[in-house]
């Protein structure tokens, strides 16, 4: 576990490692079928993975790039740009955003199995089975991971999770977890699910009136709130953004009224949670609708 967090060399010598991914996988999924996802070991290989998917679309060799993504013939040689997977423009990348992976393998190996819907579905099984908060997190954080960046791999995983395995119910009930660290992890993994336009409307029925919920009255002072607090705003901003039905459930579950107050908190006016509150709130303004609805 130590070494798993020793940088890119440190993960990429483990992601080679004959062996050590699958081994890692099989205990866990023999603790959870003996109903055992809180003891010590199984916390330890969870952060192991979580780990080891850490920026895990970019520092995987570039034969990866052919094997594991459906390629365009469209796109020319200068469109390309260096990286893994085949990284493209930025218009190129909005176009494959819903690209889905090509037919999974049955029985990944090693590395394979880091993106593998096997292991999503191990992951969102520890957030709903156990109650060790290092495992939610690790858990919670691996997804987060692997839905980072805007390469095809992050929005099929988002894909997998949301329609796929029914994550939300899982990740939504973290939200609620005293626990700092979980809760700010849940709204990461929210954050980046909510970027993939076809699950928008998805996540905002099943966790936009929760997100609201736990946003705090004014700008938060701790700097692990403040960041919670900022995550949850750009989150509300990707959902509300182009969809004024989306826009109603925040204004349904009295959520302007925080947003405007943490964005107008005096002492704390420059942190990260009251800019991303008046980012929130510009995006809202552009819904010409509902300039009535606000007023009132």
């Amino acid at each position: 576990r130590n070494m798993s967090s020793a940088g890119p060399e440190g993960r990429k010598m483990m992601r080679e490692c004959e062996g050590l991914i699958d081994s890692l996988v099989y205990y866990i999924q023999g603790a959870i079928a003996d109903h055992e996802p809180n003891d010590k070991a199984t916390e330890n290989c969870v952060c192991i993975l979580h780990n080891l998917s850490y920026q895990l679309e970019i520092e995987l060799p570039e034969s990866y790039a052919q094997s594991i993504y459906i390629q365009r013939r469209n796109i020319s040689n200068n469109d390309k740009t260096p990286g893994c997977f085949g990284t493209r423009s930025r218009k190129v990348k909005e176009k494959q955003q819903d690209t889905p992976l090509p037919e999974e393998k049955s029985n990944p190996k090693g590395v394979e199995s880091l993106w593998h819907s096997t292991l999503i579905r191990i992951y969102l099984s520890l957030i709903a089975k156990s109650t060790r908060n290092y495992t939610q997190e690790a858990s919670l954080g691996a997804l987060q991971n692997l839905t980072a960046g805007t390469g095809p791999m992050p929005f099929a995983v988002a894909q997998t999770v949301v329609q796929k395995a029914n994550g939300l119910p899982s990740i939504r009930a973290m939200l609620h977890i005293s626990h700092p660290a979980v809760k700010k992890t849940a709204v990461s993994l929210l954050r980046n699910l909510s970027r993939n336009i076809s699950l928008k409307n998805d996540i905002a029925r099943e966790v936009l009136p929760d997100l609201v919920s736990i946003l705090p009255e004014c700008a938060p002072g701790c700097d692990i709130a403040c960041e919670t607090t900022a995550s949850i705003c750009y989150t509300l901003f990707n959902l509300t953004q182009s969809s004024s039905h989306n826009t109603r459930l925040l204004l349904s579950a009295h959520g302007l009224p925080k947003v405007i107050a943490i964005s107008m908190n005096d002492s704390n006016m420059f942190s990260k949670a009251s800019r991303a509150a008046s980012v929130l709130l510009y995006s809202l303004w552009s819904h010409t609708d509902l300039h009535s609805a606000y007023k009132k």
